[in-house]
């Protein structure tokens, strides 16, 4: 067999394969023996016609058709190893010469990786948000806390701001009561914004026994994103009722024993989560500033897929769970489509380029990625997902995925190498020393999200 690659632009090939007819002797054979089993010819046994008998009966060309689409990956994948190409996607395939006895001639064009030139990274600078938890940020965390530990009791008044009141609920269409707009014994806290845009007008000022009509478009159900006239009627006001912020609190809501201790803790809660928030934030800035430093040309086929699966992702899970449709999504987030299409084209292009500079560092930097390094971050794609770490496992062992999470882990790491070659200041001017454990966790966390749809799976051959 001989092969030659012709490069079409940077991320595109055509390779030229030439086959001598006897290279193809396996494939016939396995031709005959695959009709042999599914044909029947008068006076011979099953499976034991002649391949001259099926010549004659069948015709030569569904011979050599067969053999030809049996050889053809055979050949192909010899070509591109020969030829040390990344290949991307399936090829497309064009037999040019096919003369029986003599030799099989085809080409096949496919998508490759672009060559990537890594360049001198340690200049890149940039800046975060500095880690500063103000009392009012503690007092905040508290008085969450203790919204928590709240507790209700009925009152005989009328129902106001924060009040938890019990309702029934009836929902019209057209006039129509819906099948699934019927609701009883419904507990909402008055201001919380949980259910029906227009509620807590229509609550307020309503005693126990009260019943009050408004309209409303629905968040789901059968009639989703449709005008509906809902009547609501309040069987009971509850107020709630906060525990006093004292030592008693902190030892009701805590392990602390005075209120202090609890405060202490809350503190440094929230300079952790500060802290794993800058390091996110360096992650991703460092990532922009090194995309702008490489070029890296995008194949046009995979970045239409990208894209389509990103739009096939967002309308038939993310929204279809939401029941909503893409018009209606829109219109809430002010978007035209054209704006839509847009963002998602850079979106997509943005996670193809991640993923494409992040594998050339880890064959840069000879990066590896070890047992306990992918245990842990299976455990956190696991609790992600809200599956458990042996569900989760199984799941990617059925699903072939490994290499797939072996890559979110190496490029995890190469990212990590390049912040850590990098400058990082935040707001006050002070250098950040971002600590190993925080900055690979968001590490993986950036490359994970900007790549999660040009996975492995779909980009590998």
């Amino acid at each position: 067999m001989k092969s030659a690659v012709e490069t079409l632009n940077p991320t595109r090939v055509r390779l030229t394969v030439e086959v001598p007819f006897e290279e193809l002797k396996d494939s016939l054979d396995a031709a005959y023996k695959k009709i042999n089993q599914q044909v029947t010819v008068k006076g011979f046994r099953k499976g034991k016609i002649p391949a001259r008998v099926i010549d004659q009966r069948f015709g030569r060309g569904a011979v050599l058709e067969e053999a030809v689409n049996d050889a053809l990956p055979k050949f192909y994948t010899e070509a591109v190893n020969e030829a040390e190409l990344n290949v991307l996607g399936q090829p497309e395939v064009d037999i040019t010469e096919l003369k029986d006895n003599e030799t099989l001639n085809f080409t096949a064009e496919v998508d490759i990786r672009p060559a990537i030139e890594i360049p001198d990274y340690s200049g890149i600078e940039v800046e975060v948000d500095a880690v500063e938890v103000s009392d009012e940020d503690v007092d905040k965390a508290v008085e969450e806390l203790r919204e928590r530990f709240a507790s209700t009791s009925p009152v005989g008044r009328a129902a106001e701001d924060g009040d938890v009141v019990t309702i029934d609920l009836e929902a019209k269409v057209d006039g129509e009561v819906l099948e699934d707009g019927v609701a009883s014994g419904v507990s909402y806290t008055i201001g919380s914004g949980e259910l029906l845009e227009g509620i807590d007008d229509a609550v307020k000022g309503l005693e126990a026994g009260g019943e009050a009509t408004f309209t409303s478009e629905l968040k789901g159900g059968s009639a989703a994103g449709k005008e509906s006239e809902v009547t609501v009627k309040v069987t009971q006001v509850a107020a709630r009722e906060l525990p006093s912020l004292d030592d008693d609190f902190a030892q009701l809501a805590s392990e602390f024993d005075t209120l202090d201790e609890l405060k202490a803790d809350s503190r440094k809660r929230l300079e952790n989560m500060k802290q794993y928030d800058q390091a996110t934030q360096a992650q991703e800035r460092v990532l922009e500033k090194l995309l702008e430093l490489v070029e890296v040309p995008v194949p046009e086929k995979l970045l239409a897929d990208e894209i389509q699966t990103r739009k096939h992702n967002l309308v038939n899970h993310q929204l279809g769970q939401m029941g909503l449709d893409l018009a209606k999504y829109l219109e809430i987030q002010g978007k035209t489509e054209e704006e839509f299409d847009a963002e998602t084209k850079e979106q997509a292009e943005k996670g193809i380029k991640t993923q494409f500079v992040l594998d050339e560092l880890v064959n840069k930097e000879k990066l590896n990625v070890n047992q306990e390094e992918l245990t842990e971050h299976l455990m956190r794609r696991a609790q992600s997902s809200g599956m458990s770490p042996d569900q989760f496992a199984q799941a990617v062992v059925e699903g072939g995925q490994v290499p797939m999470l072996v890559g979110e882990v190496a490029r995890g790491k190469a990212l990590a190498v390049v912040v850590e070659a990098s400058t990082v200041k935040d707001t006050n001017g002070e250098v950040v020393d971002l600590d190993d454990e925080d900055e690979t966790a968001a590490a993986e966390g950036e490359q994970t999200e900007a790549t999660s749809d040009a996975s492995e799976e779909k980009t590998e051959a």
